[in-house]
């Protein structure tokens, strides 16, 4: 592969140059982009740096099985823009294609640096005998994926993505086109749900199914998240784009979220002992990690603990069951159960954000729609071929 430094951009004399990442102090570039692109943008929640910098860490589980190229581009010694290539075969089995993954993109308002970042990642993944292109997808869809297409008029809830509105139009413009949709819904908490959804729980518990709080303490919790996982596998296995994680990574990750998580709005269905559903809703921290610059130093948890009382919204991450259980309306029920825990007296939430939800996904965007939820953002992957 040549030098891509010595990539031409689109312009005779480029006043930027694209580098690939191969020293601590790049990669320690990379993670200061951000702060230039959204410096002016009131709706941008910073992402916490060390977060980003585990999962692109050599020691991260994904170099295992995968490989992955940064870049960086530079005007002078700036950094004004960056994304990551990678390659991830275990995706490349479950779809027998060579498709190739780019995330973690940002770039200050500038098309020409914008398309020569692109470039670079797609003339690395040809070389490793890539024919399709496809993202943005910061390495699983379980990280952060797919651009804010509208709605970015507010900040984004928790673990959910957020871009300028001239990403989407860029990727048009250059040739990529959508591969999918997918929304994201709110759902107003001043309303009653609709009666079948209490049926659906009575039904549920006439049936058999028992409902309790995700444990967050000792051996349940390491149980809850190994039930969890085997939820996970069984039932988002064939989610478009997706490989499955490890026990280990998945519990990790659990341990990541543990602090924040809110039992009430995150009950667990259960048949003989057995977990066989779940609704797991999320406090909106990004209410208060927006203001502690993506560091969680010393003064950053102090900020973290004085804004987190400003929280009143929460995200649905999931609502599942098992598919032999949808006869005892498990799903519904589990709904009705997270939003009475979301509106009992002590509790701040306002409304809750459900999503996002692929296009495709008919059976979650008719239960989602039948609890009150309206369609208010929506978002986009796209693809290209490399051929």
């Amino acid at each position: 592969m040549p030098p891509v430094n010595a990539l031409e951009t689109r312009q005779a004399a480029p006043p930027f140059q694209i580098v690939p990442i191969t020293t601590k102090a790049q990669w320690e570039q990379f993670l200061e982009v951000p702060a230039l692109v959204y410096r002016n943008d009131p709706a941008w929640v910073p992402p916490i740096r060390r977060t980003i910098a585990k999962e692109l860490a050599p020691d991260n589980p994904f170099r295992n099985f995968g490989r992955l190229q940064g870049f960086l581009a530079l005007k002078g010694k700036t950094a004004v823009g960056r994304v990551v290539a990678a390659v991830n075969p275990r995706l490349i089995e479950r779809e027998t294609k060579q498709v190739g993954l780019f995330g973690y993109f940002e770039c200050i308002e500038d098309e020409a640096v914008g398309a020569a970042l692109l470039d670079a990642a797609c003339a690395w993944l040809r070389q490793q005998g890539m024919t399709l292109a496809r993202g943005p997808v910061d390495l699983f869809t379980h990280n952060r994926c797919l651009f804010l297409a509208d709605g970015f008029d507010t900040p984004p809830m928790i673990m959910m993505p957020y871009n300028p509105p001239y990403y989407p139009q860029w990727m048009e413009q250059q040739g990529w086109y959508k591969a999918k949709d997918a929304y994201s819904y709110l759902l107003p908490l001043n309303h009653e749900l609709a009666s079948k959804f209490e049926k659906s729980y009575r039904v549920a518990c006439k049936s058999g199914v028992t409902f309790r709080p995700v444990r967050l303490k000792g051996t349940g919790f390491t149980e809850d998240c190994r039930g969890l996982h085997r939820l996970f596998s069984q039932l988002f296995a064939n989610n478009w784009s997706a490989t499955p994680h490890t026990e280990e990574q998945f519990l990790e990750e659990a341990q990541d979220l543990k602090t924040i998580v809110d039992p009430d709005i995150f009950p667990i269905a259960e048949y003989n002992g057995e977990m066989i559903g779940f609704f797991m809703a999320l406090p909106d921290y990004n209410i208060a990690l927006k203001h502690v610059n993506g560091k969680l130093d010393g003064w950053g948890i102090l900020k973290f603990l004085w804004y987190r009382r400003q929280i009143n919204q929460a995200r649905v991450v999931v609502i599942c069951s098992l598919p032999e259980f949808r006869r005892k309306l498990v799903s519904p029920a589990l709904i009705y159960l997270g939003m009475e825990g979301a509106i009992q007296p002590g509790k701040p939430y306002k409304h809750a954000e459900l999503g996002h939800v692929y296009e495709d996904n008919d059976p979650s965007r008719k239960l989602i729609e039948a609890s009150g939820g309206t369609i208010y953002r929506t978002y986009r992957a796209y693809e290209k071929s490399l051929v």
